[in-house]
């Protein structure tokens, strides 16, 4: 896979001059180079996309598969297993056609709008206990620690009914999964390991007692044609919505506030007018430039994207995060506009494999807005924007911390 003219592709994923900030090369590749060849942290070599028709036209177009352990397909992970994206996970699950479509309706009926406005009382008290515990605490605080990431893991267990006295063990077992660079190979499978034996053991433990949770209600689920999830699918369903549920909404919250207290304007109109709420966490999801690897696909055969033609046993990486910056989708794509209307952005993707939980995620990014603004409106960042600190090596971009004052 090395390059024809001897040149080292650039490294994938690519940073910007800060945490907030997107990586000067987006604009530059859009424009003169839209199926770039990449160098991942693996060292093997991918094509990324970062115009939003290409990206949209990717993601929406059933041949580029989830395959990412076929033969001769990029690694993203300097670890033998990959991370995540060739983990038992996402192998135990159906990853397309018919098969995947009858999964994700079975799972998704949890999943609806309607459902998670249901939910958002709890989430708000929630958020409350987590903020008097930040308020306790004291300033400065950082506000990942104390609500960031803690929230989403206590949404995420009391939906798949995990007991609140496991929720740490998930931290540390998502992080292994999510992370590229950061675990030595005996790490990763000893932690995806232990992850599968606990999963395995609730799942078991539903079957015999079910309670009101969506792991319970699974084990009994039937589609239409007779069909039930096997003990090896609920237990990779409890994993996906765990590694999911967690560090992408729990990261995403970090962002967010950051991204409105960089520029106080921004905190002031929200408080000015709440019901900009909803339109702030689009456009929130829209401008992060610190999304992580985007959405990886593998191809079996000879396909043309942008005039470029991508042989079989490409690996093509989808930089969403890039293609929400792109002009021609969006007027004044590098300004943050709370009040952005329409917002067709593809941070959740798009086609048969978009986020499942969106819904979900959109409501606990809406209710800690809401929460905040409402008992912290004099919140501020504790150190300058351009000191704020990315994480590395995570496939799901986030922030070191995010302290704050109030």
């Amino acid at each position: 896979m090395s390059p024809s003219d001897g040149d080292q592709p650039p490294s994938y994923p690519m940073t910007g001059a800060t945490a907030l900030a997107a990586p000067a090369e987006w604009a530059e590749l859009r424009g003169q180079c839209p199926v770039a060849r990449v160098t991942l942290p693996s060292g093997d070599e991918a094509s990324l996309l970062t115009r939003y028709e290409d990206v949209r036209q990717v993601l929406a177009d059933a041949r580029f598969s989830r395959q990412l352990n076929a033969e001769g397909a990029a690694r993203f992970s300097d670890s033998d297993s990959g991370g995540v994206f060739n983990s038992e996970l996402s192998t135990a699950l159906p990853q397309s056609g018919e098969e995947h479509q009858r999964w994700r309706r079975m799972v998704s009926k949890w999943f609806t709008a309607k459902r998670m406005a249901a939910l958002r009382p709890r989430i708000d008290a929630m958020a409350d206990q987590l903020i008097d515990g930040m308020l306790e605490h004291g300033r400065p605080a950082d506000l990942k620690a104390h609500l960031a990431f803690p929230l989403p893991v206590w949404v995420i267990c009391d939906l798949l009914g995990v007991p609140d006295s496991d929720r740490d063990r998930f931290s540390y077992w998502s992080d292994t999964m999510l992370n590229l660079t950061r675990y030595r190979q005996d790490e990763v499978d000893a932690a995806q390991a232990e992850f599968t034996d606990y999963m395995a053991t609730h799942v078991a433990a539903k079957r015999k007692a079910p309670s009101d949770d969506l792991l319970s209600e699974l084990t009994t689920a039937t589609a239409p044609d007779g069909y039930r999830l096997s003990d090896r699918e609920l237990v990779a369903t409890g994993q996906g919505l765990l590694v999911a549920g967690h560090e992408t909404t729990a990261n995403m919250i970090g962002k967010m506030v950051a991204m409105l207290l960089s520029d106080r304007q921004r905190w002031e109109s929200l408080l000015a007018d709440p019901l900009l709420v909803r339109s702030a966490v689009e456009e929130a999801l829209r401008f992060d430039a610190n999304a992580g690897v985007g959405m990886p696909r593998y191809i079996g055969e000879d396909i043309e994207v942008s005039g470029t033609v991508l042989p079989a046993g490409t690996t093509v990486v989808c930089s969403m995060a890039a293609a929400n910056r792109d002009e021609t989708a969006f007027d004044g794509a590098e300004e943050m506009t709370l009040g952005r209307s329409p917002n067709p952005h593809l941070a959740f993707g798009v086609g048969p494999h978009s986020c499942l939980g969106q819904a979900l995620a959109r409501t606990e990014l809406q209710t800690t807005l809401d929460v905040l603004l409402r008992r912290l409106p004099s919140l501020d960042l504790a150190v300058p924007a351009e000191d704020l600190r990315r994480l590395e090596g995570l496939a799901v971009g986030g922030l070191s911390e995010v302290p704050v004052r109030w």
